[in-house]
């Protein structure tokens, strides 16, 4: 096949750089396509600008790599785009980059991520090229060995950065026994244990049709779409090796550990068991951390540790729902003098919601922001395309984009005040610090 090369490439990018547009929420309405290979995606039609953005996921991400290979869903993201069928690396982003598309693989625990965005005129060309990446990697040596070299580097200087070792310890230590414990990068000793066979393998074990979750948004019409995903997904095996993945229960409550770091400010992480995705009380946890330390200068965490005693520059938390359990986290940096009151401040702030509850005043303005920020989700098609994605994975429905404002509206005072009490639980708190904070020490 032949690949063409676009001459005006100027041109080109200047044009993706006006594709992030879309229209508002109120605009979008959602198709369901399934192609003539049985291939479903949930598409969102806007010929306004000439662009397509895709993004699709693979059930089962890195809590899936094999015991003393951690880090290969993570790996393998990094060189699908590194040589595929006849064209090696080079080639292959050549021709990339010579007509404007951008083609980018991402590993989370719990899912393979890709995403892709082209011109409309070069669609045909861009899922080809998608095609060849998941089912013809090459894997050549020279970009396995340079890419490792790239992680074991990037993984050396994380080292040198506090957030990511607190964010790292965290896991660890609240999950020693589960897969969301181990780090997604894996480690120098496992990096160094994969290979092209290791690579093949997880390709064609992940990579199939009843795993696949897709969301397209751009200017492509459903009799179009049908092609193309035929185009870039038939040829995948029809199942996936199975997700085995035990639910995970959070350890460490209460616990806190202190890793020695010369800064001058500490970071410190903090989190304990929250709600899943999926947990009828999602929505009243959505609003209860918004007042609580979600919603930046407007909550209460902010107000108490920022805004009256000036403990920080920024406070926070925040709803991970992840797929085995959903966690409720936040963080802040702070003098290491002052860890120790900043943490008293934080672990009162939970407290008093547990037991207090909010307001109604600070019920309706936590619905006001988050019914009226729900629009800036869908300022372009790429961030269209992974709500579709996640709209699927949820199982939350062809409408939920017109149902989320009531969903968030029917959540009552009582509602949040009972999740508060049944969720939030100072004493349960895990907590690392990476720095030297005074007064603070690890848990015996």
């Amino acid at each position: 096949m032949a690949f063409p090369v676009k001459a005006a490439r100027a041109a080109l990018v200047a044009a993706l750089l006006v594709a992030g547009w879309a229209g508002p929420a109120a605009a979008v309405a959602v198709q369901r396509v399934v192609s003539d290979a049985g291939i479903e995606a949930w598409l969102v039609q806007d010929d306004s600008i000439p662009v397509i953005s895709l993004s699709a996921s693979f059930r089962g991400g890195a809590a899936l790599d094999p015991p003393g290979l951690e880090g290969l869903a993570n790996m393998t993201a990094r060189l699908l785009d590194e040589g595929a069928g006849v064209l090696p690396s080079q080639e292959f982003q050549a021709v990339l980059e010579d007509n404007a598309i951008t083609l980018g693989f991402e590993a989370s625990l719990d899912q393979f991520n890709l995403h892709l965005r082209t011109l409309r005129e070069n669609r045909g060309l861009a899922f080809r090229l998608l095609e060849l990446a998941l089912t013809e990697p090459r894997f050549d040596r020279e970009p396995i060995e340079r890419v490792r070299r790239q992680l074991l580097a990037e993984m050396e200087r994380s080292r040198q950065q506090p957030q990511r070792v607190a964010n790292r310890a965290w896991f660890n230590m609240v999950f020693p026994d589960h897969p969301y414990g181990r780090p997604v990068s894996g480690t120098p000793a496992t990096i160094s244990e994969i290979g092209r066979d290791e690579l093949g393998r997880f390709v064609s074990e992940r990579f199939a049709r009843d795993s696949l979750v897709v969301g397209v948004a751009g200017d492509v019409s459903p009799a179009e779409l049908k092609g193309l995903l035929d185009m870039a997904f038939a040829r995948l095996p029809a199942g996936a090796a199975p997700v085995r993945l035990a639910d995970a229960v959070p350890a460490a409550g209460g616990q806190t550990l202190v890793i020695n770091v010369q800064v001058p400010q500490s970071v410190v992480v903090f989190g304990q068991r929250g709600v899943k995705r999926t947990d009828p009380d999602y929505y009243a946890a959505l609003v209860m951390n918004y007042i609580l330390g979600g919603g930046g200068f407007s909550s209460r965490l902010t107000e108490e540790v920022r805004e009256k005693r000036g403990l920080a520059y920024g406070v926070y938390s925040y709803l991970s729902p992840m797929d085995r359990v959903g966690l409720l986290m936040g963080g802040v940096a702070t003098e290491n003098a002052r860890v120790a009151e900043t943490l008293k401040v934080v672990t009162g702030e939970w407290r008093r919601m547990r037991e207090e509850g909010p307001t109604a005043s600070e019920l309706a303005d936590a619905k006001t922001f988050l019914t009226g920020s729900f629009p800036l989700r869908f300022t372009s098609t790429g961030r269209i395309a992974e709500t579709l994605v996640g709209m699927q994975i949820y199982d939350l429905g062809l409408d939920y984009i017109d149902r989320y404002a009531g969903l968030i509206e029917a959540v009552t005072l009582e509602d949040v005040r009972r999740v508060a009490r049944d969720l939030l639980d100072p004493d349960e708190l895990a907590v690392v610090v990476v720095g030297q904070p005074e007064g603070i020490s690890s848990t015996p």
